[in-house]
């Protein structure tokens, strides 16, 4: 087979057909733009992403303050007040701006981030790109409300059926469609959603309740971008295979989930030919702590139970702080074989 272009290549790999390599895309933490940017260049020179993002801008927060990734506080669009210890992570949220309900009659969402957008030169990027353009977005329904409310009070709002719990979630399920509208409309490949439902072995949620209440949020979300012709892409961390089947019926082309904490055989069994597999390689303990062979058979692992030679998989892997750089070099020098 010819070299093919890089938007080729994840194309064919979304459409499950044979394609020359595995698409590649490489994420890293903000730490290693920060303390290791040298090294992430040459790793990037070395095994370029298959990826881009569109030249694109949202509109300018009233509300965002300080800077993500170093250590003390910043507040994000939403006003949500996040906590930083370790240089580098996002951290964590722990001044929710609904942590009471009275705050909700008079809370705003950042609607300045979607009117002040500015999409002007996407199409010019576009035809200048060979690289898959696919966009981010600010749509994570779950974790926005924990963000919004606190983990602890969305659980039991959750399980109370809280009035105000769904009164929040039209306020944002609106926000999120009408960001969808807006890249669907885009020329872009591809669109990122995103929301982390998995504990370790298990939902944070049951089942049920999923499908009962997310579930139909998403598939408005793969329909309107279904429709304007771009392919959608999902993320989730933790144990989620109790859903794969829905994420598979509503229309998600590729996810991004942490193959190794579920059976990575059984899952490549079931859904081969059905989904992209957008990664991963384990994070949590062989790309920080394993050998150099680990991260070679821990590759070779997926392949064996994702590829089948026709495509399907997206050579994904995260940099994190405690990651060797050899043990990124390997993940994708093995990828190449």
């Amino acid at each position: 087979m010819s070299e093919l272009t890089s938007r080729e290549r994840v194309i064919r790999t979304l459409k499950h057909q044979s394609v020359d390599r595995a698409p590649r895309e490489l994420w890293s933490l903000p730490g290693i733009g920060l303390d290791k940017s040298d090294e992430l260049k040459e790793m990037l020179t070395r095994f370029p992403n298959d990826f881009t993002g569109p030249f694109a801008s949202y509109g300018q927060s009233l509300r965002a303050k300080g800077t993500a990734g170093v250590v003390g506080s910043y507040t994000d669009a939403w006003g949500c007040v996040w906590h930083v210890a370790e240089r580098g992570v996002a951290g964590e949220v722990k001044e929710p701006p609904l942590a009471d309900w009275s705050a909700l009659a008079s809370y705003e969402l950042p609607w300045e981030l979607l009117k002040g957008a500015d999409f002007s030169k996407v199409s010019e990027w576009y035809a200048k790109s060979h690289e898959f353009v696919k966009a981010g977005t600010e749509t994570r329904m779950f974790e926005r409300l924990q963000f919004l409310r606190g983990s602890e009070a969305l659980f039991a709002d959750l399980a109370y059926g809280s009035k105000e719990l769904f009164k929040l979630i039209d306020m944002l399920h609106d926000f999120f469609c009408k960001e969808m509208e807006l890249w669907a409309a885009c020329e872009v490949d591809g669109v990122t959603f995103m929301d982390d439902w998995g504990a370790q072995r298990s939902l944070l949620i049951s089942p049920t309740m999923w499908r009962k209440i997310f579930k139909p949020l998403y598939r408005e979300y793969c329909d309107i971008l279904h429709k304007g012709g771009k392919f959608v892409f999902f993320h989730s961390d933790g144990f989620i295979e109790a859903i794969i089947p829905d994420l598979i019926e509503i229309g998600v082309d590729a996810l991004n989930s942490q193959l190794f904490c579920m059976d990575i055989e059984e899952i490549g069994c079931r859904y081969n030919g059905e989904i992209t597999f957008w990664g991963e390689i384990d994070r949590q303990h062989i790309l920080p702590r394993g050998s150099e062979d680990d991260v070679r058979e821990a590759v070779r692992r997926v392949r064996r139970a994702m590829d089948e030679g026709k495509g399907g998989v997206i050579a994904e892997c995260e940099w994190g702080m405690d990651t060797p750089t050899a043990n990124v070099a390997a993940v994708y020098d093995e990828w190449t074989k």
